[in-house]
This record gives C-alpha cells, sequence and structure tokens, in this order.
C-alpha cells in the first residue's frame, strides 16, 4: 500500500514564497548606518574643506571627477556638496586620458565654474579652471612604517632623507614626522608637500560678462594705452577730477561691467591664463638659491648649499606610475618605498638602471625613425598645444615627416592600426608619458627622449625628465589665452628652429649615421626641406612650369619624396583593383528569385506552388 504525499513537493513549489516572505527591519539601525556612512564620507572626501572653498570662491556650477574605483561613492558625495552649497554639481567619470589629470573638457562641456579631483593625482599645472584636490585618505599603520624606516636608517639618524609619498597617504605623514622625530630622535628628514589647490586665484562665476564699448571710453577724458592701463578713469559730475571705474584695458578698448555691447568674459580669461602661466613657470623648477624644489606638484626644502643627490628618498606608496617617475627623475639617489599594504620595505634604486637602460635603447629605435607619430595623451596641461608645436618644427627641421593623432587612451590595437609609423612620441603628463612599449609594435618616447634623439644640443647624461614643460624656454610656458597660437605665430616658431639648427647641421643631416640598434649605417631619408629652399622651389615652379626644375646652382633639384606614397608602394596588398578598361563588359542576366527556404530555381518549386492552391 502506497503512502500518500503530504504538503507540497519540491518539484511544484512556484516560488512565491521568497516574494511574499516578510522581514522586521529596524528602522534606527538603518538610520544609524547611513549616519555613520555620511560621517565616513565626509571625513575621507574632506566634504568640510570643500564646501568652505566653494562658499568662498563662489562657485555655481562644480564638475566632480572620480576615477573608476571610487565612482560607487560619487553620488553620496555629490549630494552632500549639493545640500550644504546649493551649488550644481554634476559627476565627470570615463575620462578620456589617464584619472590622475584634471578633465578641463569634459568640465567644460557643462560649462563648470570649478573641478574637484578625486583620488591619485599627477599634480599636472592646469590651464583653464580652478581645482581643487581632494586625495582621499587609505589606511596607514603609521608605527609600522616608523619601524620599517628604522630598520633602513637606524644605524645612523643624520642620515639625509627626504621623505615622498602617495598622495592618498598624505594624511598620515604629519604623524609619522612626529615619530621619527620625536621617538626615534632623526634630525635630517625633510618632508615634502602636495599642492591641494590650483588655480583659484580667480573666480570665473562672480564675474559679469565684461562689456566692451566700440567708443574709447578714456577718450579725452583719460588714457588707454593699449593694453598697458589698468583702470580707465573718466570725469565725475561735477567735470572737476576724474574717478576710477574698475575697468580694463582689453585688446586696445576699454571694458567695464555695464557698457555698450557684450561680449565674452575676456578678463577673466587672461587673468586665468596668467594664473596658469606663473604656475606652469614655476612648476619643476628650482630656485635663485637651488634649495627649493617644485616636481610634480610636490615641493621640498633643501638647506642651502646642499644637493638632492645628497639625500636618498623614502616613498610611501605602493608600485605606481608616481614612484617610476621618482625613481627615473632622482636616478642618483637610492629609493626606498615602504608598501602600506603589504607592510613591507624594499630598496628600489636597483631597478632604476635597468630602466633606463630600456629607455636609452628607445632614444636609438627614435634616432633612426624616418616617420614619427605626436600622440596627444593630454588636453588639459598647460602648454601642451606649444610643446606639439615645438615637436612639430623639431622633427621637421631634421627631414622627418611628423603624423599628430588625437586618439584618447593607447593600447596596442590602436597603435598597430598605423604601421607606416618608424615612432611615436607621447605628450601627456609626467606620470602617464612613461610607456612600456614591449607589447606595442613601435616604439613610444616621450618629448625629452626624442629631443635626445634629434637635438645635438641636448646629450644623455643620465639625467632624466618626465615632465614637458621643463623642455620648453621660459617665454613658451604659457596658459590657455597664448595657447590659441596664429598660423603666423607658428610660421616665426618654426623660423627659430631653423635659426637655430645651422646650415653645417643640416649637411651633417645628410651623412648616414651608425645604428646601434642595427649596427649598421643608416640613411636617414628626407621627406621635408628647409623654409628658404622649398621658397625657391615653389617660385621656380610657378616660373617656369617644366617638368625638370632646377635650383639656383642650375643642378636637378631634387624633390621631397612622400612618405605615405613610398610605405603604400611597399605593401603587398593596397586595395582593390579597378582594371578600368580590361574587364569586358557583360549583358544583365536574371538573378535569383524567391526566398531562402526555396528560390525559384531550385528542384521542386512548381510542385510546393501548386499545393498552394
Amino acid at each position: 500500500m502506497s503512502n500518500s504525499l503530504s504538503g507540497p513537493s519540491n518539484f511544484a513549489d512556484d516560488g512565491s514564497a521568497v516574494i511574499t516572505r516578510e522581514f522586521k527591519v529596524h528602522q534606527s539601525r538603518l538610520a544609524t548606518e547611513a549616519q555613520e556612512k555620511i560621517i565616513a564620507c565626509s571625513d575621507i572626501y574632506e566634504i568640510d574643506r570643500t564646501v568652505k572653498v566653494i562658499k568662498e570662491r563662489g562657485y555655481k556650477r562644480i564638475a566632480l571627477q572620480f576615477p573608476d574605483d571610487l565612482l560607487p561613492d560619487s553620488g553620496l558625495v555629490a549630494q552632500l556638496i549639493r545640500e550644504q552649497t546649493g551649488s550644481s554639481v554634476y559627476i565627470l567619470a570615463d575620462t578620456s586620458y589617464g584619472s590622475c589629470c584634471v578633465d578641463e573638457v569634459a568640465a567644460q562641456h557643462i560649462s563648470a565654474d570649478a573641478i574637484i579631483h578625486y583620488g591619485r593625482s599627477c599634480q599636472s599645472p592646469t590651464s583653464r579652471l580652478p581645482v581643487i584636490y581632494v586625495f582621499g585618505k587609505q589606511p596607514v599603520d603609521v608605527q609600522e612604517c616608523a619601524n620599517v624606516f628604522d630598520g633602513f636608517f637606524g644605524g645612523d639618524k643624520a642620515k639625509k632623507v627626504v621623505l615622498m609619498y602617495d598622495v592618498i597617504y598624505s594624511h598620515c605623514v604629519d604623524k609619522l614626522m612626529e615619530t621619527l622625530e620625536g621617538e626615534m630622535h632623526y634630525t635630517n628628514i625633510i618632508k615634502s608637500r602636495v599642492e591641494t589647490e590650483s588655480n583659484l586665484g580667480f573666480v570665473l562665476s562672480d564675474q559679469k560678462p565684461i562689456q566692451t564699448s566700440s567708443n574709447k571710453c578714456c577718450q579725452n577724458q583719460g588714457s588707454c594705452f593699449n593694453g598697458e592701463s589698468k583702470s580707465c578713469c573718466s570725469q565725475n559730475a561735477t567735470g572737476s577730477s576724474s574717478s576710477c571705474q574698475n575697468r580694463a584695458n582689453v585688446n586696445g578698448s576699454c571694458t567695464s561691467s555695464s557698457g555698450c555691447q557684450t561680449s565674452t568674459s575676456t578678463m577673466a580669461t587672461q587673468q586665468q591664463s596668467s594664473l596658469a602661466e606663473k604656475q606652469s613657470v614655476e612648476d619643476d623648477s628650482t630656485t635663485n638659491d637651488n634649495h627649493k624644489r617644485r616636481r610634480f606638484g610636490r615641493t621640498y626644502d633643501l638647506p642651502e648649499g646642499d644637493s638632492i643627490e645628497d639625500y636618498t628618498l623614502f616613498y610611501i606608496g605602493d608600485e605606481s606610475p608616481t614612484l617610476s617617475n621618482i625613481m627615473m627623475t632622482h636616478s642618483k639617489c637610492e629609493v626606498y618605498s615602504y608598501n602600506p599594504e603589504k607592510k613591507e620595505g624594499r630598496l628600489e634604486s636597483a631597478q632604476v638602471n635597468r630602466a633606463l637602460m630600456r629607455r636609452y635603447f628607445l632614444v636609438q629605435k627614435a634616432k633612426d625613425a624616418d616617420i614619427i607619430g605626436i600622440a596627444v595623451g593630454t588636453l588639459g596641461v598647460a602648454s601642451y598645444m606649444t610643446m606639439i608645436q615645438h615637436l612639430k618644427a623639431l622633427i621637421e627641421s631634421k627631414g622627418k615627416k611628423a603624423y599628430t593623432f588625437v586618439m584618447g587612451k593607447l593600447n596596442v590595437a590602436k597603435m598597430a592600426n598605423f604601421m607606416e609609423i618608424d615612432c611615436f612620441v607621447y605628450v601627456a603628463c609626467p606620470e602617464n608619458s612613461l610607456i612600456d612599449s614591449k607589447e606595442f609594435y613601435r616604439p613610444i618616447v616621450t618629448p625629452y627622449e626624442l629631443e635626445i634623439a634629434l637635438s645635438k644640443s641636448r646629450e644623455w647624461t643620465g639625467e632624466y625628465v618626465t615632465d614637458f614643460q621643463q623642455l620648453l624656454p621660459d617665454d613658451d610656458k604659457i596658459g590657455v589665452d597664448k595657447i590659441k597660437i596664429s598660423q603666423a605665430q607658428l610660421d616665426a616658431a618654426s623660423d627659430r628652429e631653423d635659426e637655430d639648427e645651422s646650415d653645417q647641421d643640416s649637411d651633417e643631416d645628410q651623412v648616414p649615421h651608425f645604428s646601434l640598434v642595427t649596427g649598421q649605417l643608416k640613411q636617414n631619408k628626407r621627406y621635408t626641406s628647409n623654409k628658404e629652399d622649398s621658397k625657391e622651389l615653389s617660385a621656380l615652379i610657378e616660373g617656369t612650369k617644366d617638368l625638370t626644375v632646377r635650383n639656383k646652382n642650375t643642378s636637378v633639384a631634387t624633390l621631397m619624396s612622400s612618405a605615405a606614397g613610398e610605405y603604400l608602394q611597399s605593401r603587398e596588398f593596397r586595395g582593390l583593383e579597378v582594371h578600368l578598361g580590361e574587364t569586358p563588359v557583360e549583358l544583365a542576366t536574371e538573378g535569383r528569385a524567391g526566398i531562402a527556404r526555396g528560390y525559384n530555381s531550385e528542384f521542386g518549386y512548381e510542385d510546393r506552388e501548386k499545393e498552394k492552391y
């Protein structure tokens, strides 16, 4: 006798119990957890300091730039800032280039007054917008870090050490210094400092649109000296004296907050540009007394008479582009590091020599290159346009061909589309400049390495530069307003480059050089000529219209070849060939009809059609 089943069986359960099940939720517990999260978020993301700066400067449209790993907290941070300031807040993500760079282009899409940058930062000077840096606070065991430091230098309490760190650990440095100097009695430790604000000297949102009068506002009343006057004065009601109206002379005309015709905020742009210019010139430089240095946004003061080579560097942070930059640019210093996540320290200097040898090999590859691609890796770092024009002039002065690429973040697949390029030079911030090109089909060098390869005025000495602004003359380190260079200015800059290279250097470029890569003599191809020869050649062509062009020495002139044309001729597959006039003409014939399940020409088609009726 079979037993009957009692109750629903497992396979008959429709799962509704899971949906209808009730849980008891304590509202007080949820409120407590939410409050704790807000408090933690306010501390980590420095909400109080950020709100204070926003209110003081009067910013109304704020762009928040988060890296991918911090995006989960972006909604709460934006809510807190919006509630405490009343400003419009926008979240930026998916940056076009490295997340360490300030994305001014994305911020301009929403007409932002300022940018708040969260997470790791390369501290590169910006040219358009004020920036507030919030690094976050990653946990560090300060006592363990001090013990590791003491293990490296415990035998010499007077050891000269410069303390550097990843910006996400900047919150613990003061406490570490107290432990090292107070408890462990070290006497020669110098702490580097990082900037938390940039270009805050001018408030864009508080400025009314500047209005330009078609008439000279100071005409017959004051004086405007074509840009030299800082204010325009007009007679008061009595006409006995002059009163300043807080006006400015822009482009030869006087401007004020009220006037005839409204124009763009030229004064705002000029003041902002001057701030960026000043910061750009001062960044990564040494003062006249050679004891105060600023590199990658980090400033450290050395005693008078000391040089950085006299010091050992101690870095707090894991392996990152920041550490690579510090090691490469301080190759003559010993570098020790402490990893807060693994809680271990090690000597890093042994890796520097191998890295420098690899970079020197890339310099030799760039020297042998005939076609060079300029890959743009930033649209926010000040003076990047000037650097691009400088590299173009340098490449063309050597008779090589230059192409410019703006392609966002680099990857192997993108770069493989341009096999005709022999070498790429990457214009980016210091932390993104060092690209390990082992996986790439073509070498990728920095602007400094390209100058070593092409310019005779710069030689390989072991010193290394990752910030391209150090390569520019002081008068070329410019802000946003000066980036808009006219064609005449570009021609003048190119002329200066031509003047720097003598005629003797031009003749030497035609001589084959010994390639350290191939071990053979290499004859450089010449795709461009200097301007004097080009003008003469153009004049001769216009004047004679002959097939044979001769220069002033009555010898046959050498016409420049096309880099793209040469590469096309060397390829095995050049695209589909037309064979115009070689293919016989055929009459049009009836093609296949019907559907895929049964075309008209297939067997049994007529029988299927009859069955339908």
